[in-house]
């Protein structure tokens, strides 16, 4: 039986390929291409370039092929956040745990964007970065500062996670793959 159960998810995977398209945003120096890296290289490396203007990275896990977007963060790049997040699979907002001084800008600039009518209805993942670092605030507190509970039009859910030690990066990786066999079915 689990051979040919085997052999059935292997030919399903053939011609039942799904895709999903993933808006990485936040503010810069959040670790949103430190994210990238890590889910399609395991790769994590300390001094990153800042993104200018998007980078897109397109990968495979299990049966689902992944296009992620990663926007710049910059002031200057925030007005792209919504063009490059219509039509998506889902949106993971990543904010830097370890630097409240910028988490009242990282709140205002999330809800700025999904109180645009197109992306009404889009999944959201938020996601604490940093979590390594001695000063990171807890999930409790970053789903207060970034005021998640009031978010009442689409799916919202928080992981904490590290790029640099790859925390979590597992459930992340998951909550993809669940969000797009509901997106797909």
């Amino acid at each position: 039986m689990g051979l040919w159960e085997s052999f059935l998810n292997w030919l399903r995977s053939w011609f039942l390929m799904r895709e999903m398209e993933i808006s990485l945003i936040g503010l810069h120096n959040a670790g949103k291409t430190s994210l990238v890296n890590i889910i399609a290289a395991g790769d994590f490396t300390e001094d990153m370039i800042p993104t200018v203007g998007f980078n897109m990275k397109k990968l495979t896990k299990f049966d689902v092929t992944i296009k992620l977007w990663d926007i710049g963060g910059q002031p200057r790049f925030r007005s792209m956040w919504e063009r490059y997040c219509r039509g998506v699979s889902a949106i993971v907002y990543i904010v830097d745990a370890a630097d409240s001084n910028n988490l009242s800008i990282a709140r205002r600039e999330l809800h700025d964007l999904l109180d645009k009518n197109s992306l009404q209805g889009i999944p959201l993942l938020v996601l604490g970065n940093k979590i390594d670092k001695h000063e990171a605030v807890s999930q409790l507190i970053l789903t207060d500062e970034m005021d998640l509970k009031s978010i009442k039009d689409r799916e919202v859910c928080c992981y904490m996670i590290s790029c640099k030690n790859s925390s979590n990066i597992d459930q992340v990786i998951h909550w993809f793959l669940r969000n797009s066999i509901s997106r797909t079915t």
